[in-house]
């Protein structure tokens, strides 16, 4: 374990445990909570897709499926995608937790995707319900850590940050941008990569790949624009975003994840 996912961990289970003190050292039980295993490498029974233009739970076209123990974003029934944007929800939403994953890239994209979709992702957090969604809402109220894969050439980070109806705080300053790269390096192919997110509610959000610290920001709260067809009670100009669902993309790129585990930060 590296040292910056070292102090991140240490840190954010201090606060979890509100420095509860071991019954005989006086120091703070710092116990690593157990993993949750969100993918349970068989099927999709714990989550749920809400595509653009169709109804909550219509998997169309079997976007979102679960292959030789993998959850893939599929687009083999796929001729064209259009806007047919999709989002898988877990069936739970959280508010300070630990979150690590194993993806990677692979094949062609769909024919007609858009050259940002191209290589990806991304897991999207604090998100609103799925069933607050509007029938054609592109993307959900949260915070995407975006997952980019390499060109054959040119660097490209992942674990970036978009922010589709959201704002955050970063380096002492409101940024109202759609999207923040990250110091991350390139990852190129079809290469299994690891990554994590420290989210301690409407506080700070951490981004790690690989280990390292990659990037940080503050009080994430609902602003600015960047989605299209949502409710308007779903969305409250300047609320914080404490807590919400987590949910993985399908923008046009196949992408794979072998895993999907979470730790609880809170008693």
């Amino acid at each position: 374990m590296r040292a910056s996912l070292l102090f991140l961990l240490i840190l954010a289970l201090a606060v979890a445990c509100g420095e509860k003190k071991g019954p005989q050292t006086g120091e703070p039980d710092l116990e690593e909570p157990e993993w949750i295993q969100l993918f349970n490498g068989k099927d999709l029974g714990d989550w749920q897709p809400k595509i653009r233009g169709f109804e909550l739970g219509d998997n169309y076209r079997g976007t979102f499926r679960v292959e030789d123990s993998i959850l893939k974003v599929s687009y083999a029934d796929y001729d064209t995608i259009g806007e047919t944007y999709g989002h898988l929800f877990y069936k739970t939403p959280f508010s300070r937790y630990r979150l690590r994953a194993e993806y990677r890239f692979v094949g062609e994209q769909v024919a007609d995707g858009p050259e940002w979709a191209y290589r990806n992702n991304g897991f999207m957090l604090h998100c609103q319900s799925p069933a607050s969604m509007g029938l054609h809402q592109d993307f959900p109220i949260s915070l995407e850590a975006q997952l980019l894969g390499g060109r054959d050439e040119g660097e490209r980070s992942t674990m970036n940050l978009c922010t589709p109806g959201s704002n955050v705080v970063m380096d002492g300053e409101l940024r109202t941008e759609h999207c923040m790269n990250s110091n991350s390096k390139t990852f190129r192919g079809d290469r299994w990569v690891t990554v994590e997110m420290v989210v301690l509610g409407d506080s700070v959000i951490h981004h790690l790949v690989e280990g390292d610290t990659v990037m940080t920001y503050f009080s994430p709260r609902m602003g600015g624009g960047a989605i299209s067809g949502y409710k308007p009670e779903a969305y409250v100009e300047g609320q914080p975003m404490a807590s919400g669902y987590i949910a993985i993309q399908a923008e046009s790129h196949p992408t794979e994840f072998r895993k999907i585990e979470l730790q609880l930060l809170e008693q």
